[in-house]
């Protein structure tokens, strides 16, 4: 039995991939055309009621009570480290930093670094207060992830969940106009976990494309959801 992973290669996408490769999980891909409103269908409500990718079912968790579903990378991510053991320790300080660190990305650095790439590649109107506003605030973000990183091979000292959901909005760093060049720290740690086997298998041929263009309807269906 397999873990079925729902969306295409999104960077919170590839952090479930990142994880299952590196633990070693049996998985299918269940790709959704977002650009369609797969994302509403009463069957993938039922496994994400956030209409949002990425979701996984469990076709065999560990309780042996049948599929589970769990939505949310974060959690996702937290799922699939306990369910093996792996990725985040159980000692007290040393979950809590991976935990923290996991919560920093989820609230702080995907929601920041995404808003500045809508506005800087989606926004019909270019609005210079909104570029600058999450283009800033993008920046600083790097600089606080920088910090950790001087001196620490992994963020959390050790290999973890915190890493790999991380790892793959820097990856999309041309979308957010970010240069690692200006973060060194950051740089060194991308390369290392790029090179990491189970990231190869993870990431396979695939290359960030540059920023689409979108139909009127497309567009609306993607950021104006109301309700």
């Amino acid at each position: 039995m397999t873990i079925e992973i729902y969306g295409g290669p999104s960077p919170n996408v590839i952090k479930v991939l990142v994880a299952c490769e590196e633990l070693g999980l049996v998985y299918t891909r269940t790709p959704l055309d977002i650009l369609k409103g797969e994302q509403f269908s009463p069957e993938f409500l039922a496994i994400s009621p956030n209409n949002r990718i990425p979701a996984i079912v469990d076709h065999d968790p560990r309780d042996g009570r049948g599929p589970l579903s769990v939505f949310e990378s974060g959690a996702i991510l937290i799922y699939l480290a306990e369910r093996e053991g792996r990725l985040l320790s159980k000692e007290t300080r040393q979950r809590a930093m991976v935990l923290q660190w996991l919560i920093w990305q989820m609230a702080g650095q995907g929601p920041m670094v995404g808003q500045a790439g809508h506005f800087r590649n989606y926004a019909p109107e270019k609005l210079a207060y909104a570029i600058d506003r999450y283009s800033n605030e993008a920046s600083r973000l790097y600089r606080v992830l920088d910090t950790r990183l001087a001196g620490r091979t992994w963020i959390a000292d050790q290999y973890s969940i915190a890493d790999i959901a991380c790892w793959p909005w820097v990856l999309f760093r041309d979308h957010h106009g970010i240069d690692l060049a200006d973060y060194p720290n950051v740089a060194r740690w991308y390369a290392a976990i790029d090179a990491r086997p189970a990231v190869r298998r993870a990431v396979g041929d695939f290359t960030v494309p540059p920023p689409p263009s979108f139909t009127d309807e497309e567009r609306k269906i993607l950021f104006q959801q109301k309700g």
